[in-house]
């Protein structure tokens, strides 16, 4: 357990071993949720990001695209129990 010490201005800073932990860094964000009996939990925050970062993730690196044509292939001999 860490004992850390309030400011003046009612400001507490985190020691970097804390920091560390929640996988932050300078200009990251935490969030900080009030529980009940006056307990905090405080939680690095994740950026959602734009869906665009998604596509062509699973694209492959190597080869050339299959068409729908080869794609409904392969996936009918799959069904059938062929390679």
């Amino acid at each position: 357990m860490s004992t850390l010490t309030v400011t003046a201005k009612g400001q507490v800073t985190l020691r970097k071993d804390l920091l560390l932990h929640l996988g932050v860094r300078p200009g990251d964000k935490i969030t900080v949720n009030k529980l009940p009996d006056g307990r905090i939990e405080v939680k690095a925050a994740r950026p959602a990001g734009p869906i665009s970062a998604v596509f062509g993730m699973l694209k492959s690196k190597k080869g050339a695209s299959l068409s729908i044509e080869e794609i409904n292939e392969i996936a009918a001999r799959g069904w059938a129990g062929r390679r």
